[in-house]
């Protein structure tokens, strides 16, 4: 008997750096990993403006980019509180919110579950369940470390959108694959999206 493969979350917010949440999707996807999607309302306007997705057409533009791939995917809208992914009972793998807003973040940090994004990522906590955030914010206030550190103590990993340049990147995809490499790195999925250090 073959047991399936758990499905991971993945939330897209309002923070700049859209494609390192679509890219994401598209790694795990490619890897044959189902993923339960969740978009902020503000998220979809960022991805309207950064990758021109069209957010009127919210099914149809997923569908689009997402349905080619036999993993599947499944999207909630953000005020769908009552989803499966809100309870500790439906089992996933864990989430990945990617960007993360500092609205978002507080949120979470401070237990808010004011919406789906923010009620899952709160079962992981509370189930012990993997969670990574990945903010794109500069510069950062006392206010949004403070949050950081409260969540970091508590065992979310805390992977900010910083790309390194070591593996010589070429174009704007290469710095791109570099953060959801880290990202996959810190969920435990393995990935060549870039050079390691060290790697002839």
């Amino acid at each position: 008997m073959v047991t399936p493969v758990k499905p991971w979350i993945v939330g897209i917010t309002g923070a700049s750096g859209a494609a390192y949440g679509v890219r994401l999707c598209r790694a795990m996807l490619e890897r044959d990993i189902p993923i339960h999607l969740v978009i902020t309302d503000p998220g979809w306007r960022v991805l309207h403006e950064e990758l021109g997705w069209d957010a009127t057409r919210r099914l149809e533009t997923l569908e689009a980019q997402f349905g080619r791939y036999s993993a599947g995917y499944r999207y909630y809208p953000i005020e769908d509180v009552g989803a499966s992914i809100a309870s500790g009972s439906f089992r996933t793998a864990g989430m990945a919110i990617v960007p993360c807003s500092m609205g978002t973040l507080s949120g979470i940090a401070q237990g808010a579950s004011g919406n789906l994004l923010e009620r899952a990522a709160d079962v992981m906590l509370k189930e012990g369940r993997p969670l990574v955030l990945v903010p794109r914010e500069t510069p950062l206030n006392a206010i949004h470390l403070e949050h950081m550190l409260r969540l970091a103590r508590l065992g979310v990993r805390i992977v900010p959108a910083m790309p390194a340049f070591y593996h010589r990147p070429r174009t704007m995809e290469d710095l791109v694959d570099f953060v959801v490499g880290k990202i996959l790195d810190a969920m435990g999925i393995d990935h060549e999206l870039f050079k390691r250090w060290g790697d002839g």
